[in-house]
């Protein structure tokens, strides 16, 4: 029998309110006489924002970036509004394919499940933000409230706070603006998708105004039996003193979802088991001959989550050049979880055979952010800088705990506790516990037994950090980027046992540990203008990676838990911080008449402190791994009838040095970082009313582990658009997504397994707007 946890709210209620919304918005759409009547003409002082169409973008949203992007000496792509909406992206991992130099891995149990984004090779699973405040937690983002995604590559702790060794992803929310503006959508589509949002902003006065986005989605996954991912989410934000001196924003954002996710495809095994697997012979994702095969339970598997975010921010122009802002905020994510992994491991896939192991999860994550910032423009000396400084203080505390999974129903059968599979223990022999390669059956009727167990771990951590930027004019051709980072992270965890005691090992040692960090990180960068679209750079960054960064919630690779120094510990460890510098010249210009930006990067990031096993009871932080190569990207108008927003990355990531016990893989690839990667986006305005589109996307070879034993080929994916104005206030789109119906792995594992992309999937979205 199934377990339900605690039931998450239904999305129902939401989906008919929705419903009603669009359908009100309609009604406006029809007759325009009814805006008059509804909405007071006389409240409305401000002039309405409008959306842009634009897919370029001229500055980031933070006000740690001290210049326009043309003359910030990094790669910076920003994803706007638009691209979002023309490529139907319906979650982060949807928006971010347009960005090449970004793969997804893998989670399981221990590492959870959600998003897993590498950026140019270095695990960014923790370096995600909302408005500039780092997101803790593991989850699965949605982009209903979702204004922009701003992916700033390269190490950039100066900006982000520790971690950020590839760079940082930051996402910008909707939030309440002057004027009054109603836009609904609901998208219908193949595997059962439906799709329903609103976005509707109100002016109450002259300087406040409300914003209400709401979401509602169901589906399933195009190519793959049984999969299915059902969502809900609203998010409110308030506006007072909007036009004035003093600004006041409330914002929050809640997430829910329910799901029967997607267990993923092991990896064949070569003979003799998975340790003769080789660099040279590496293998590869196989479903049996049918790659719609689901190796998961329907009876035992689900994923629930649920993501809180209030924020209170306030601003103040002290002068015309000179503002100051204060945000708090409050977070807490919250996934709970069984997943069937098609276990590999004992060498049954050989056999036709795949063990249904069990990945449980219970995590719960809160984070309390207070964030002060002072920026704005000086003369010094007769020169101008335009700067920002600020204070950040921050606790966040991580809980995760499990299920007790009891597998062996039928004790004395091959394959129940040994987790392994003998040819002919499949189905009933075996409790259901071992499927058949080629042809699972989800539906088997699964009766083993499912308990909480309480024991767990919680991590706890603080951060103090002080930080400036400023951008100096020497002169109107030469630009000095600086910034300094200087943090303070302290961070602790503890294991304990179901009746709140702390866990003891066989050798009476506590499962506990604890470590203070201090570091000092930073950016600097020259900008050379020729001309006032152009700009040539040079520029070196630094991050920090300190123990137990992840609080738990992502693949340490630089972990807090079981490696500390205390006498009678099977592992000990330095506990410094892993340290990352990025070396990059480039060149930014604005062309046709600053319709079309181009950019072009040459960059080496070196990571010369990672922490690696030296022995078999040490780790010391000597390895070394190294990631260079090419950029190139462009976004905006070709002319005024035609968009791309495109972009090409070469990496060469390798591992330089990995320990004493690690050097069989020096000169190996480092995983899920392809060689090559590329994406096109374009539309093209054949009429007033009619707008068509496409995009290919490629990805090289992905390993999924270091040692390049396990991979996933090469892929190309190809997607298609058509959008036509149907009337001022309504449009229809249809997209198409994955045309050739591609087979192909998007996300790799090191060990087991990988997960397969959607098949072809059509969507067609009705909106409507005023």
């Amino acid at each position: 029998m199934r377990h339900v946890p605690t039931a998450v709210s239904s999305p129902r209620l939401l989906a008919s309110a929705i419903g009603v919304a669009i359908s009100a918005t309609s009604a406006y759409a029809a007759d325009p006489a009814a805006t008059a009547i509804t909405l007071d003409a006389t409240s409305v002082n401000g002039k309405a924002e409008q959306a842009s169409t634009e897919y370029k973008v001229e500055k980031a949203s933070s006000q740690k970036y001290t210049a326009p992007l043309v003359d910030t000496p990094r790669s910076v792509t920003v994803i706007p509004q638009q691209v979002i909406k023309d490529t139907s992206a319906l979650s982060l991992q949807d928006a971010l394919r347009t960005v090449p130099g970004i793969t997804f891995g893998a989670g399981e149990g221990g590492n959870p499940q959600g998003d897993r984004p590498f950026i140019r090779g270095f695990d960014a699973q923790g370096d995600t933000y909302l408005d500039g405040v780092r997101d803790t937690g593991a989850q699965t983002r949605e982009i209903f409230a979702v204004e922009s995604v701003e992916v700033a590559k390269g190490p950039n702790s100066a900006i982000g706070g520790r971690g950020a060794a590839g760079g940082t992803i930051n996402l910008v929310s909707k939030r309440a603006h002057l004027g009054n503006s109603l836009d609904g959508a609901w998208t219908w589509g193949s595997d059962q998708t439906q799709r329903y949002t609103f976005d509707g902003n109100y002016q109450f006065s002259e300087s406040v105004a409300g914003r209400l986005n709401l979401m509602t989605h169901e589906s399933n996954v195009a190519g793959r039996d049984k999969v299915n991912y059902d969502r809900w989410g609203i998010a409110p934000s308030l506006a007072f003193g909007l036009g004035t001196p003093t600004r006041v924003n409330l914002d929050y954002y809640h997430l829910e979802s329910d799901d029967l996710p997607d267990s993923g495809v092991p990896y064949t095994v070569p003979a003799g088991g998975t340790g003769n697997r080789t660099s040279a012979n590496p293998s590869k994702p196989y479903a049996g001959g049918d790659s719609s095969n689901f190796y998961g339970l329907t009876s035992r598997d689900f994923r629930k989550s649920r993501v809180d975010i209030a924020t209170f921010s306030i601003e103040h122009d002290l002068s015309d050049a000179l503002t100051i802002k204060n945000t708090l905020r409050h977070g807490n994510s919250m996934q709970d979880y069984i997943l069937t992994q098609p276990d590999d491991s004992k060498g049954n896939v050989s056999n036709g055979t795949v063990w249904r192991r069990a990945n449980t999860r219970v995590g719960n994550t809160a984070t309390t952010t207070n964030q002060t910032d002072l920026f704005g423009e000086f003369y010094l000396g007769g020169l101008k800088n335009s700067f920002s400084t600020g204070i950040e203080l921050s606790r966040e505390q991580s809980q995760r705990s499990t299920y007790n999974v009891n597998t062996d129903t039928t004790p004395g059968t091959p394959g129940n506790s040994s987790s392994t599979c003998p040819p002919g223990s499949v189905g009933q022999g075996s409790g259901y516990n071992c499927t058949s390669l080629g042809n699972p059956n989800p539906d088997d009727p699964w009766n083993g037994a499912i308990s909480r167990n309480y024991a767990g771990t919680t991590t706890r951590s603080n951060t103090a950090a002080i930080y400036v930027f400023d951008t100096l004019e020497l002169t109107p051709q030469w630009l000095l980027n600086m910034g300094l980072r200087y943090d303070h992270f302290d961070t602790e965890y503890r294991g304990y046992n179901a009746d709140g005691s702390t866990t003891v090992n066989s050798r009476g040692v506590a499962a506990k540990g604890e470590d203070t960090s201090e570091f000092v990180t930073g950016q600097l960068g020259l900008v050379w203008k020729p001309a006032d679209n152009g700009s040539v750079y040079v520029s070196y960054a630094t991050s920090a990676t300190p123990p137990g960064a992840l609080l738990g919630e992502g693949m340490e690779g630089n972990p807090l838990g079981g490696t500390t120094d205390r006498p009678g510990n099977l592992l000990s460890s330095d506990m410094q911080p892993e340290e990352t510098t990025n070396y990059e010249i480039g060149t930014k210009w604005d062309v046709f008449d600053e319709r079309l930006s181009l950019t072009a990067a040459l960059f080496r990031t070196e990571k010369e402190n990672a922490r690696v096993q030296v022995g078999t009871t040490t780790y010391e932080n000597v390895g070394e791994t190294r990631v260079q190569g090419i950029e190139l990207s462009a976004s905006g108008k070709l002319t005024e009838k035609w968009q791309v927003f495109t972009g090409y990355t070469y990496l060469q990531a390798r591992q330089i040095d990995g320990g004493a016990l690690g050097k069989a893989n020096d000169g190996n690839q480092l995983p899920n970082t392809p060689n090559n990667s590329a994406s096109l986006w374009t539309t093209y305005q054949l009429t007033p009313k009619l707008t068509i589109g496409g995009g290919a996307f490629y990805v090289d070879d992905v390993f999924g582990n270091v040692a390049n034993t396990t991979m996933v080929d090469s892929y190309v994916r190809y997607d298609a658009m058509a959008a036509y104005k149907l009337t001022k206030n309504i449009n229809l789109q249809l997209n198409v997504q994955n045309l050739t119906d591609e087979v192909y792995y998007d996300k790799a594992f090191s060990t087991h397994f990988a997960n397969q992309a959607a098949g072809r999937t059509a969507l067609l979205t009705t909106s409507v707007h005023f």
